[in-house]
This record gives structure tokens, C-alpha cells and sequence, in this order.
């Protein structure tokens, strides 16, 4: 994955286009998956919406687990070109929305997906404000995420917690934990 990642980046870079942040499965995302996987319940015969999927994770494991239709949001055309392909391996459908949709309220989504968005303060605090806000008209929402630095403080409930295969280029370990949180409203 690192050489892919690195020369990517590299042509990216020359280009002036930003890293490729989808090319990696981030802990918040695998334990979204895995918590998903082992719990189908969760998600079976429901709508789902993958918010900033990046590659899909998240969204294809939903789509695995029963989900009657899954959306991947993503802003980055390489990344939901990646969704596409991750789904295609699968078997499974996911339908593409290369859109922000932070703010976009009753669209029927069941359930929310959002792994690994809380890595810097701006997107932080636009997307805990619209997840709270999808909590508090009934939608599921659910945060995958390693104690990233602008996690919220409050109005989490704890589900489950996974450790996830990572890479010291991108993490501080082989292996980091990733806690599976419900947002409440």
C-alpha cells in the first residue's frame, strides 16, 4: 500500500492536488467495518449513508451486512473512483455521491456511517454539529475513531472497541484501537 500511497502522492503533489487520504484504511473506518460485519442487525434492510468514505470501508461492509442501499459520500473523485472498485470486488452496490453533504438533513438515511473525521478542528466541529443534529431526528449515527485530537468530549455512547492493523508511516503503530461511538443528539 505504501509504495502506492507515496507515488501517488508524489504525482499528486506535482499537480497540485491533495494526498490521498482515501488509499488508506484508517482505524475509525475498519472498526466502523468490523463492528458493522459483526453486528448486521445494525444495519440489515436499513439506507445508509458513508459519510467522507474515502475507499469505501465502512460503506461496503454495510452493504455485506444486508444494508437495502448504501451511499458513499465523498468530496475526492479518485476516492469514489476507489468505492466504485472496492464495490465491484465485493459483489455489492454502493451508490456515489461526490458531494459534500455536511448540513443535508432528511434524505432517509437510517443509519450514518462517519469513520475518522475528526482529524482537525474545522472539519471537527461542522461535522459533530450536523451528526448530533441527524441524531437528533432519529437517524443512527455512528462514529468510528482512535482518539483522534478533536474527538468530541461529549454526547458519545460507547459501543465497542477494535484493534485495527495500521502502518507506522501513517500512524505511531502497527496497531492502533478504535472505539465504535453512537452519536447521541
Amino acid at each position: 500500500m505504501m509504495p502506492l500511497w507515496q507515488a501517488t502522492e508524489e504525482e499528486l503533489a506535482a499537480k497540485g492536488v491533495p494526498p490521498p487520504y482515501w488509499a488508506f484504511a484508517w482505524a475509525g473506518g475498519q472498526a466502523l467495518a468490523r463492528y458493522l460485519l459483526d453486528r448486521p442487525e445494525t444495519v440489515r434492510g436499513k439506507r445508509i449513508l458513508d459519510f467522507a468514505a474515502g475507499s469505501g470501508v465502512a460503506g461496503v461492509a454495510a452493504a455485506l451486512a444486508g444494508a437495502c442501499h448504501v451511499e458513499a459520500s465523498e468530496i475526492d473523485a479518485i476516492a469514489c473512483a476507489a468505492v466504485g472498485l472496492n464495490a465491484a470486488a465485493n459483489d455489492v452496490t454502493v451508490e456515489l455521491k461526490r458531494e459534500d453533504v455536511i448540513g443535508v438533513t432528511d434524505v432517509g438515511w437510517d443509519v450514518v456511517l462517519a469513520g475518522d473525521v475528526c482529524y482537525e478542528q474545522p472539519m471537527a466541529s461542522l461535522v459533530e454539529a450536523w451528526l448530533k443534529s441527524l441524531a437528533r431526528s432519529g437517524t443512527v449515527v455512528l462514529l468510528g475513531d482512535p482518539k483522534r485530537n478533536h474527538l468530541p468530549s461529549s454526547g458519545l455512547e460507547k459501543l465497542d472497541r477494535y484493534t485495527v492493523p495500521t502502518t507506522r508511516e501513517l500512524e505511531d503503530s502497527d496497531l492502533r484501537n478504535a472505539t465504535v461511538w453512537r452519536v447521541c443528539g
